[in-house]
């Protein structure tokens, strides 16, 4: 959520929790308030425009491409509940066009010489590590705020989001016209947040989302024996881990750089003893790395063949929060992935036992995750020693 549009791969990162906050608390400060006012007339919005697929689908007015994709849509409805065992209930029973490519732009932020990712506090859902606003120019308006106070910035655009079962979220014009395999992983991934949220941690919930969408969309392209879509989606899921591998790369090299330490947890934390003293050196030694990722990726571009999915990923000034905007997504997707093994590609016991870890201290579910994600790299590469 490719050319010369925003890679698809990246266009799903969603914006959580935002609604019962909204609904459920009295907040106080001029920022808060717009914030969460434009959250509530942007959600408005789209429950005031959505409108019920079984009536789009009977009227002859409606497009017959959109038409297409609205009983794919249902189909994917129908395989989540049956197959994936994910809790369906009313969602995506309606339609909504936004009328703009993203429903909503999130805004992420970290200082300029570490990689801690700055957090918001919601209530009922706890920290998370981005802000969003149904407005991109309410987004860069506030990004421009955290910019002056010396802040690296990220706006990136969403296709979808979640409310987290507080309503039953539509299917949007921002992503119904997607690849087959790129729609089942969204609402693969958006119906995996019903199942399993672990409150104020990101990265657990974005990892587990990943992972049930990217099983889910192969368990369905596999049952609907396309085999030439399969491979599409499997050559693509392969390039998303390069960049994700060349991202890990990068944020290790500046993790030194900077010297930011480990939480218990596994995140980084800015430390106030930094490795280099001055400023500047810091600087030029920080655009040096930035400058590599960019000849990296070239490379990497042509053993893909030169697909150009990430291009515009790449084509403005990246920054340590546009790479967290990654980690967040991905680290902890190795260790969701070898839970699954271990369970035997159950799908049921897969989400008990991810429910059990999401009712644990946070440290220690972050311990465990990262332990076991380990434990596999560790094999893959051992496998690729022999």
């Amino acid at each position: 959520m490719t050319k010369s549009k925003k890679p698809k791969r990246w266009r799903k990162w969603l914006i959580r929790g935002l609604l019962p906050a909204i609904l459920l608390v009295v907040v106080s400060g001029c920022q808060t308030i717009s914030f969460y006012s434009q959250a509530l007339k942007g959600q408005y919005q789209i429950f005031a425009h959505q409108k019920p697929i079984d009536k789009l689908l009977a009227d002859s007015k409606t497009p017959d491409r959109l038409k297409q994709r609205l009983e794919l849509l249902l189909s994917l409805r129908t395989f989540a509940d049956s197959d994936l065992r994910l809790p369906v209930d009313g969602h995506y029973r309606k339609y909504a066009d936004v009328h703009r490519p993203y429903v909503v732009w999130n805004v992420e932020a970290a200082p300029e010489f570490s990689l801690e990712a700055k957090s918001w506090w919601y209530p009922l859902v706890g920290s998370l590590e981005y802000r969003g606003y149904f407005s991109k120019e309410a987004a860069n308006k506030y990004a421009s705020v955290l910019r002056k106070k010396g802040s690296d910035v990220y706006v990136g655009g969403v296709e979808a989001y979640s409310t987290l079962g507080w309503f039953k979220d539509p299917i949007l014009n921002t992503f119904i016209f997607d690849t087959d395999a790129e729609l089942a992983e969204i609402i693969f991934h958006e119906l995996g947040h019903q199942r399993v949220f672990a409150r104020g941690d990101t990265d657990f919930n974005e990892a587990f989302a990943t992972t049930v969408g990217q099983e889910g969309a192969r368990r369905w392209l596999l049952k609907k024996a396309n085999q030439q879509a399969l491979e599409d989606y499997q050559a693509q899921q392969k390039r998303t881990r390069d960049f994700v591998a060349l991202i890990a790369r990068t944020r290790e090299k500046l993790e030194k750089l900077y010297g930011d330490e480990r939480t218990p947890e596994g995140k980084l934390k800015a430390s106030r003893n930094k490795p280099i003293a001055d400023v500047n050196e810091l600087r030029q030694r920080k655009k040096q790395i930035f400058a590599d990722l960019q000849q990296d990726y070239l490379r990497l571009k042509q053993s893909w063949g030169g697909k150009a999915e990430y291009d515009e990923w790449f084509a403005a000034a990246i920054n340590n929060a546009q790479l967290n905007s990654v980690a967040a997504y991905y680290d902890l997707v190795p260790g969701f992935e070898r839970l699954l093994a271990i369970n035997g590609g159950d799908l049921e016991k897969f989400y008990i036992e991810s429910e059990r870890l999401s009712k644990m201290p946070k440290k220690e579910r972050q311990q465990w995750l990262r332990t076991l994600g380990n434990a596999i790299e560790a094999e893959k590469m051992s496998v690729q020693r022999r």
